[in-house]
Protein backbone atom coordinates (compact mmCIF):
# COMPACT_ATOMS: atom_id res chain seq x y z
CA UNK A 1 0.00 0.00 0.00
CA UNK A 2 1.56 3.33 -1.16
CA UNK A 3 -0.03 7.24 -0.89
CA UNK A 4 1.15 10.83 -1.76
CA UNK A 5 -0.16 13.23 0.13
CA UNK A 6 0.25 16.92 0.47
CA UNK A 7 0.37 18.57 3.67
CA UNK A 8 -0.83 22.25 4.89
CA UNK A 9 3.02 23.41 3.88
CA UNK A 10 3.18 22.51 0.17
CA UNK A 11 5.11 19.65 0.98
CA UNK A 12 5.00 16.39 -0.58
CA UNK A 13 4.61 13.00 2.06
CA UNK A 14 4.82 9.49 0.40
CA UNK A 15 4.88 6.42 2.87
CA UNK A 16 4.25 2.84 1.79
CA UNK A 17 4.00 -0.75 4.13
CA UNK A 18 6.63 -3.40 3.38
CA UNK A 19 5.72 -6.87 3.99
CA UNK A 20 5.90 -6.88 7.54
CA UNK A 21 3.56 -4.23 7.94
CA UNK A 22 5.75 -1.20 8.71
CA UNK A 23 5.23 2.32 7.64
CA UNK A 24 8.08 4.34 5.91
CA UNK A 25 7.42 7.49 4.64
CA UNK A 26 9.51 10.32 2.93
CA UNK A 27 8.83 14.28 2.19
CA UNK A 28 9.57 15.69 -0.73
CA UNK A 29 9.10 19.76 -2.49
CA UNK A 30 7.38 18.02 -5.80
CA UNK A 31 5.04 15.93 -6.09
CA UNK A 32 6.78 14.26 -9.62
CA UNK A 33 10.03 13.40 -6.93
CA UNK A 34 7.85 11.51 -4.30
CA UNK A 35 6.49 9.46 -7.25
CA UNK A 36 9.84 8.57 -8.14
CA UNK A 37 10.70 7.29 -4.99
CA UNK A 38 7.67 5.52 -4.80
CA UNK A 39 8.27 3.58 -7.98
CA UNK A 40 11.83 2.63 -7.24
CA UNK A 41 11.00 1.22 -3.59
CA UNK A 42 8.17 -0.79 -5.67
CA UNK A 43 10.83 -2.20 -8.28
CA UNK A 44 12.62 -3.04 -5.64
CA UNK A 45 10.30 -4.74 -4.23
CA UNK A 46 8.90 -6.37 -7.85
CA UNK A 47 12.96 -7.57 -7.98
CA UNK A 48 13.54 -8.76 -4.53
CA UNK A 49 16.19 -5.90 -3.92
CA UNK A 50 13.84 -4.39 -1.42
CA UNK A 51 15.66 -3.40 1.89
CA UNK A 52 14.46 -1.67 4.61
CA UNK A 53 15.88 2.25 4.95
CA UNK A 54 16.59 1.42 8.38
CA UNK A 55 18.67 -1.77 8.07
CA UNK A 56 21.88 -0.49 7.08
CA UNK A 57 21.36 1.85 10.10
CA UNK A 58 23.40 -0.79 12.28
CA UNK A 59 27.11 -0.12 13.03
CA UNK A 60 29.76 -1.96 11.12
CA UNK A 61 31.52 -3.08 14.39
CA UNK A 62 27.95 -4.38 15.77
CA UNK A 63 26.79 -6.06 12.57
CA UNK A 64 30.28 -7.95 11.97
CA UNK A 65 30.94 -9.10 15.36
CA UNK A 66 27.26 -10.59 14.95
CA UNK A 67 28.41 -12.18 11.54
CA UNK A 68 31.47 -13.54 12.82
CA UNK A 69 29.69 -15.26 15.95
CA UNK A 70 27.81 -17.27 13.04
CA UNK A 71 31.00 -18.67 11.18
CA UNK A 72 32.15 -22.11 12.07
CA UNK A 73 35.37 -20.83 11.61
CA UNK A 74 38.88 -21.64 13.22
CA UNK A 75 40.48 -19.65 16.10
CA UNK A 76 43.16 -18.50 13.75
CA UNK A 77 40.54 -18.05 10.74
CA UNK A 78 38.40 -16.01 13.71
CA UNK A 79 41.27 -14.04 14.43
CA UNK A 80 42.65 -12.81 11.10
CA UNK A 81 38.84 -11.90 10.69
CA UNK A 82 38.85 -9.58 13.39
CA UNK A 83 41.62 -7.75 13.19
CA UNK A 84 40.52 -6.93 9.37
CA UNK A 85 36.82 -5.57 10.18
CA UNK A 86 38.32 -3.70 13.04
CA UNK A 87 40.99 -1.87 10.73
CA UNK A 88 38.43 -0.09 8.79
CA UNK A 89 38.20 3.59 9.52
CA UNK A 90 34.07 2.79 8.91
CA UNK A 91 33.88 0.54 12.08
CA UNK A 92 32.33 2.85 14.79
CA UNK A 93 29.93 3.91 11.62
CA UNK A 94 26.90 2.66 9.98
CA UNK A 95 26.93 -0.07 7.19
CA UNK A 96 24.49 1.45 5.33
CA UNK A 97 26.76 4.61 4.62
CA UNK A 98 29.68 3.36 3.07
CA UNK A 99 30.17 3.42 -0.19
CA UNK A 100 32.98 2.25 -2.67
CA UNK A 101 35.04 5.59 -2.36
CA UNK A 102 35.60 4.76 1.18
CA UNK A 103 36.44 1.63 0.30
CA UNK A 104 39.38 2.60 -1.86
CA UNK A 105 40.73 5.07 0.38
CA UNK A 106 40.77 2.75 3.31
CA UNK A 107 42.80 0.57 1.33
CA UNK A 108 44.94 3.50 -0.17
CA UNK A 109 45.79 4.23 3.60
CA UNK A 110 46.80 0.95 4.38
CA UNK A 111 49.52 0.73 1.45
CA UNK A 112 50.98 4.38 2.59
CA UNK A 113 51.41 2.72 6.01
CA UNK A 114 53.99 0.33 4.64
CA UNK A 115 51.04 -3.18 4.59
CA UNK A 116 51.98 -5.92 2.32
CA UNK A 117 49.76 -5.66 -0.65
CA UNK A 118 49.45 -9.83 0.74
CA UNK A 119 48.40 -8.52 3.96
CA UNK A 120 45.61 -6.23 2.69
CA UNK A 121 44.69 -8.70 -0.12
CA UNK A 122 43.94 -10.69 2.78
CA UNK A 123 41.84 -7.66 4.91
CA UNK A 124 39.73 -6.73 2.13
CA UNK A 125 38.67 -10.50 1.38
CA UNK A 126 36.91 -10.90 4.72
CA UNK A 127 35.68 -6.89 4.35
CA UNK A 128 34.10 -8.08 1.08
CA UNK A 129 32.96 -11.44 2.85
CA UNK A 130 31.04 -9.20 5.24
CA UNK A 131 29.37 -6.90 2.80
CA UNK A 132 27.71 -9.62 0.46
CA UNK A 133 26.66 -11.11 4.17
CA UNK A 134 24.99 -7.83 4.50
CA UNK A 135 23.40 -7.64 1.06
CA UNK A 136 22.26 -11.56 1.77
CA UNK A 137 20.76 -10.61 5.03
CA UNK A 138 18.89 -7.57 2.99
CA UNK A 139 20.99 -5.06 5.46
CA UNK A 140 21.68 -3.23 3.00
CA UNK A 141 21.08 -3.51 -1.09
CA UNK A 142 24.26 -3.35 -2.62
CA UNK A 143 28.13 -4.36 -1.94
CA UNK A 144 30.40 -1.41 -1.94
CA UNK A 145 33.13 -3.70 -2.43
CA UNK A 146 32.10 -4.95 -5.36
CA UNK A 147 34.68 -4.38 -8.13
CA UNK A 148 37.12 -2.97 -5.50
CA UNK A 149 40.66 -4.81 -6.09
CA UNK A 150 43.54 -5.06 -3.47
CA UNK A 151 46.92 -3.43 -4.65
CA UNK A 152 49.43 -5.49 -7.13
CA UNK A 153 51.95 -7.70 -5.27
CA UNK A 154 55.17 -8.55 -7.20
CA UNK A 155 55.05 -11.68 -8.80
CA UNK A 156 55.75 -15.23 -6.52
CA UNK A 157 59.10 -15.66 -9.00
CA UNK A 158 60.61 -12.42 -7.95
CA UNK A 159 59.64 -12.37 -3.81
CA UNK A 160 60.33 -16.40 -3.20
CA UNK A 161 63.89 -16.77 -2.06
CA UNK A 162 64.75 -20.59 -1.16
CA UNK A 163 68.15 -21.59 0.12
CA UNK A 164 70.88 -23.21 -1.51
CA UNK A 165 73.09 -25.85 0.03
CA UNK A 166 75.35 -23.86 1.28
CA UNK A 167 73.32 -21.85 2.88
CA UNK A 168 71.26 -24.72 4.50
CA UNK A 169 74.45 -26.05 6.12
CA UNK A 170 75.45 -22.72 7.32
CA UNK A 171 71.99 -22.40 9.22
CA UNK A 172 72.03 -25.36 10.68
CA UNK A 173 75.65 -24.80 11.92
CA UNK A 174 74.03 -21.61 13.73
CA UNK A 175 71.27 -23.40 14.76
CA UNK A 176 72.16 -25.07 17.93
CA UNK A 177 69.53 -26.72 20.20
CA UNK A 178 67.01 -25.36 17.58
CA UNK A 179 68.83 -27.21 15.05
CA UNK A 180 65.77 -30.60 15.21
CA UNK A 181 63.26 -27.88 14.47
CA UNK A 182 64.91 -25.75 11.33
CA UNK A 183 65.66 -29.88 9.84
CA UNK A 184 61.84 -30.23 9.77
CA UNK A 185 61.09 -27.04 8.20
CA UNK A 186 63.70 -27.63 5.25
CA UNK A 187 63.88 -31.46 4.77
CA UNK A 188 60.48 -31.85 6.10
CA UNK A 189 58.69 -28.86 4.87
CA UNK A 190 56.61 -28.19 8.07
CA UNK A 191 55.22 -24.69 8.80
CA UNK A 192 56.20 -23.09 11.82
CA UNK A 193 53.21 -24.42 13.97
CA UNK A 194 53.27 -28.06 12.34
CA UNK A 195 56.75 -28.11 13.79
CA UNK A 196 56.12 -26.87 16.94
CA UNK A 197 53.16 -29.26 17.08
CA UNK A 198 55.47 -32.25 16.73
CA UNK A 199 55.39 -35.19 19.57
CA UNK A 200 57.40 -38.10 19.79
CA UNK A 201 54.96 -40.86 18.24
CA UNK A 202 54.60 -38.36 15.14
CA UNK A 203 58.11 -39.69 14.14
CA UNK A 204 58.39 -43.33 12.91
CA UNK A 205 61.80 -44.00 13.13
CA UNK A 206 61.81 -47.64 11.16
CA UNK A 207 59.46 -46.29 8.81
CA UNK A 208 60.85 -43.12 7.77
CA UNK A 209 58.04 -40.60 7.58
CA UNK A 210 56.17 -38.32 9.91
CA UNK A 211 53.41 -37.46 10.97
CA UNK A 212 51.39 -34.23 10.81
CA UNK A 213 48.42 -34.42 13.41
CA UNK A 214 48.27 -31.29 15.36
CA UNK A 215 49.85 -27.65 15.56
CA UNK A 216 50.64 -24.89 17.87
CA UNK A 217 48.25 -22.15 17.00
CA UNK A 218 48.92 -18.40 18.93
CA UNK A 219 51.45 -15.97 18.69
CA UNK A 220 52.52 -15.75 22.66
CA UNK A 221 53.28 -17.90 25.39
CA UNK A 222 49.92 -17.27 27.31
CA UNK A 223 48.14 -18.01 23.73
CA UNK A 224 50.05 -20.93 22.22
CA UNK A 225 47.77 -24.31 22.13
CA UNK A 226 47.77 -27.72 20.60
CA UNK A 227 45.17 -27.38 17.70
CA UNK A 228 44.57 -29.75 14.86
CA UNK A 229 46.44 -28.52 11.69
CA UNK A 230 45.00 -26.78 9.04
CA UNK A 231 42.13 -28.01 7.11
CA UNK A 232 43.27 -30.87 4.87
CA UNK A 233 46.95 -30.20 6.74
CA UNK A 234 46.84 -33.78 7.99
CA UNK A 235 49.72 -36.00 6.51
CA UNK A 236 52.71 -38.45 6.31
CA UNK A 237 55.52 -36.98 4.82
CA UNK A 238 58.33 -39.44 3.73
CA UNK A 239 62.02 -38.59 5.08
CA UNK A 240 65.32 -39.72 4.55
CA UNK A 241 66.71 -41.99 7.05
CA UNK A 242 69.39 -39.42 7.39
CA UNK A 243 66.46 -36.83 9.12
CA UNK A 244 65.04 -39.56 11.14
CA UNK A 245 68.44 -40.12 12.18
CA UNK A 246 68.95 -36.70 13.58
CA UNK A 247 66.08 -36.54 15.20
CA UNK A 248 66.76 -39.45 17.09
CA UNK A 249 69.80 -38.20 18.12
CA UNK A 250 67.52 -35.16 19.36
CA UNK A 251 65.46 -37.64 21.34
CA UNK A 252 68.19 -38.96 22.90
CA UNK A 253 70.22 -35.44 24.01
CA UNK A 254 66.67 -34.27 25.24
CA UNK A 255 65.59 -37.62 26.92
CA UNK A 256 62.23 -37.19 25.44
CA UNK A 257 60.57 -40.60 26.54
CA UNK A 258 56.81 -40.05 26.34
CA UNK A 259 54.99 -40.84 23.32
CA UNK A 260 53.01 -37.59 23.74
CA UNK A 261 55.82 -35.56 24.54
CA UNK A 262 56.35 -32.58 22.34
CA UNK A 263 59.63 -32.83 20.57
CA UNK A 264 60.31 -29.63 20.49
CA UNK A 265 60.00 -26.97 23.09
CA UNK A 266 61.80 -23.78 24.63
CA UNK A 267 64.83 -24.07 26.89
CA UNK A 268 62.31 -23.35 29.48
CA UNK A 269 60.08 -26.51 28.55
CA UNK A 270 57.38 -24.42 26.95
CA UNK A 271 55.91 -24.55 23.36
CA UNK A 272 57.69 -22.82 20.36
CA UNK A 273 55.05 -19.93 19.17
CA UNK A 274 55.35 -17.57 16.24
CA UNK A 275 56.65 -14.75 18.30
CA UNK A 276 59.58 -16.85 19.97
CA UNK A 277 60.19 -19.54 17.03
CA UNK A 278 60.41 -16.18 14.74
CA UNK A 279 62.96 -14.95 17.64
CA UNK A 280 65.17 -17.61 17.38
CA UNK A 281 65.29 -17.98 14.28
CA UNK A 282 66.32 -13.66 13.77
CA UNK A 283 69.33 -15.13 15.66
CA UNK A 284 70.08 -17.83 13.20
CA UNK A 285 69.54 -15.25 9.96
CA UNK A 286 71.86 -12.35 12.12
CA UNK A 287 74.75 -15.27 12.56
CA UNK A 288 74.85 -16.42 9.12
CA UNK A 289 74.39 -13.26 7.77
CA UNK A 290 71.15 -13.85 5.80
CA UNK A 291 68.88 -10.93 4.58
CA UNK A 292 65.70 -10.04 6.84
CA UNK A 293 63.31 -11.36 4.21
CA UNK A 294 64.33 -15.03 4.32
CA UNK A 295 61.68 -16.08 7.02
CA UNK A 296 61.13 -19.84 8.72
CA UNK A 297 58.63 -20.53 5.81
CA UNK A 298 61.56 -19.53 3.45
CA UNK A 299 62.98 -23.39 4.53
CA UNK A 300 59.16 -24.51 3.53
CA UNK A 301 59.82 -23.40 0.07
CA UNK A 302 62.89 -24.57 -0.09
CA UNK A 303 61.72 -28.10 0.59
CA UNK A 304 59.25 -27.59 -2.53
CA UNK A 305 61.73 -26.25 -4.41
CA UNK A 306 63.65 -29.05 -3.95
CA UNK A 307 61.28 -31.26 -4.92
CA UNK A 308 60.09 -29.92 -7.70
CA UNK A 309 63.75 -29.86 -9.16
CA UNK A 310 64.32 -33.27 -8.43
CA UNK A 311 61.13 -34.28 -10.70
CA UNK A 312 58.23 -34.92 -8.37
CA UNK A 313 54.78 -34.08 -9.76
CA UNK A 314 52.19 -31.57 -8.44
CA UNK A 315 50.20 -34.08 -7.09
CA UNK A 316 53.58 -35.40 -5.06
CA UNK A 317 54.44 -31.60 -3.60
CA UNK A 318 50.94 -30.98 -2.82
CA UNK A 319 50.51 -34.15 -0.21
CA UNK A 320 53.68 -33.28 0.93
CA UNK A 321 53.07 -29.65 1.54
CA UNK A 322 49.49 -30.27 3.13
CA UNK A 323 47.55 -28.37 0.17
CA UNK A 324 44.58 -29.05 -0.19
CA UNK A 325 43.96 -29.04 -3.90
CA UNK A 326 47.08 -29.28 -6.44
CA UNK A 327 45.43 -25.68 -8.17
CA UNK A 328 46.80 -24.35 -4.82
CA UNK A 329 50.27 -25.85 -5.08
CA UNK A 330 50.62 -24.68 -8.99
CA UNK A 331 49.30 -20.99 -7.93
CA UNK A 332 52.29 -20.68 -5.56
CA UNK A 333 54.79 -23.04 -6.95
CA UNK A 334 53.96 -23.07 -10.71
CA UNK A 335 57.11 -20.78 -11.96
CA UNK A 336 59.52 -23.35 -9.90
CA UNK A 337 58.65 -26.13 -12.70
CA UNK A 338 60.32 -26.53 -16.10
CA UNK A 339 58.02 -24.27 -18.77
CA UNK A 340 56.60 -25.32 -21.82
CA UNK A 341 59.42 -23.88 -23.46
CA UNK A 342 62.36 -25.53 -21.57
CA UNK A 343 60.57 -29.46 -22.43
CA UNK A 344 60.06 -28.78 -25.77
CA UNK A 345 63.78 -27.57 -26.25
CA UNK A 346 65.10 -30.78 -24.15
CA UNK A 347 62.94 -33.00 -26.22
CA UNK A 348 64.05 -31.35 -29.58
CA UNK A 349 67.68 -31.70 -28.13
CA UNK A 350 67.43 -35.61 -27.53
CA UNK A 351 66.08 -36.40 -31.06
CA UNK A 352 68.68 -33.65 -32.77
CA UNK A 353 71.72 -36.03 -31.26
CA UNK A 354 69.91 -39.50 -32.25
CA UNK A 355 69.42 -37.55 -35.59
CA UNK A 356 72.88 -36.52 -35.81
CA UNK A 357 74.14 -40.31 -35.26
CA UNK A 358 73.68 -42.41 -39.02
CA UNK A 359 72.43 -46.00 -37.76
CA UNK A 360 74.60 -49.51 -37.88
CA UNK A 361 71.86 -50.24 -40.84
CA UNK A 362 72.19 -46.95 -42.90
CA UNK A 363 75.83 -46.86 -42.74
CA UNK A 364 75.92 -51.00 -44.21
CA UNK A 365 74.01 -49.87 -47.22
CA UNK A 366 76.04 -46.21 -47.65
Amino acid sequence: MASITQRDDGVWRARYRDAAGKEHARHFALKRDAQRWLNEVAAAVVTGQYVDPKAGKITWSDWTSAWMQRQTWAEGTHEAATVAVSSVPWKSGSVGTVNASHVQAWIAGELKRGLAPSTIKTRLNYVQMAFRAAVVDRIIATNPTAGVKPPRARKLEATMRVLGPDEVHAVLEAAGEFRGFVEVCVFAGMRLGEAAGLQLADINFLGRSIRVARQVQGSTIKAAKLVPPKYHSERTVYVPGELTASLSAHVARNAVTDPEEQLFTTPLGRLWNRNNAAGEWRRIREEVGLPEDITLHTLRHTFASNLIASGCDVVTVQRALGHSTPSITLNVYSHLWPSAEDKTRAATADFMALAARPTASVRATS
